[in-house]
């Protein structure tokens, strides 16, 4: 079977795995948790394609394991904690152009129904 091209190198991991969160076996047993990397890799494969979750490669965590680390991360703000880390460093070495920023909210939930206007009806008119 042939390997799914990985994309992080050895030292990108080692800045960005100290950053994750430690998760002991479990004293029950049970089945290991999947490699971390392997499911970052997993993820960074979806971007790259823009595949389906269930399209993920055999060779890669599944799509649900990679789905839930990937709520885990960020519910746990680690990926807000790595993106700042590697924007400082890509900073340090001059690769950053802070000229140039864009910011999309289309991600954020809207709070109290996002269809509702601040401004009174009978205001407006």
């Amino acid at each position: 079977m042939r390997r799914t091209k990985r994309m992080l190198t050895d030292a990108q991991w080692r800045r960005i795995a100290p950053h994750l969160p430690e998760h002991p076996p479990s004293p029950k047993g049970g089945r290991p948790r999947a490699d971390d990397r392997e499911c970052l890799e997993g993820l960074l494969w979806l971007l790259r394609t823009g595949a389906r979750w269930q399209d993920i490669p055999v060779d890669l965590p599944s799509g649900s394991t990679c789905w839930r680390r990937l709520q885990e991360w960020a519910a746990g703000e680690v990926l807000e904690a790595i993106q700042a880390i590697l924007i400082e460093q890509l900073d340090a070495l001059g690769r950053v152009d802070f000229g140039e920023l864009l910011a999309d909210a289309t991600f954020i939930r809207a709070k109290k129904g996002g269809w509702r206007s601040a401004t009174p009806r009978s205001a407006r008119a």
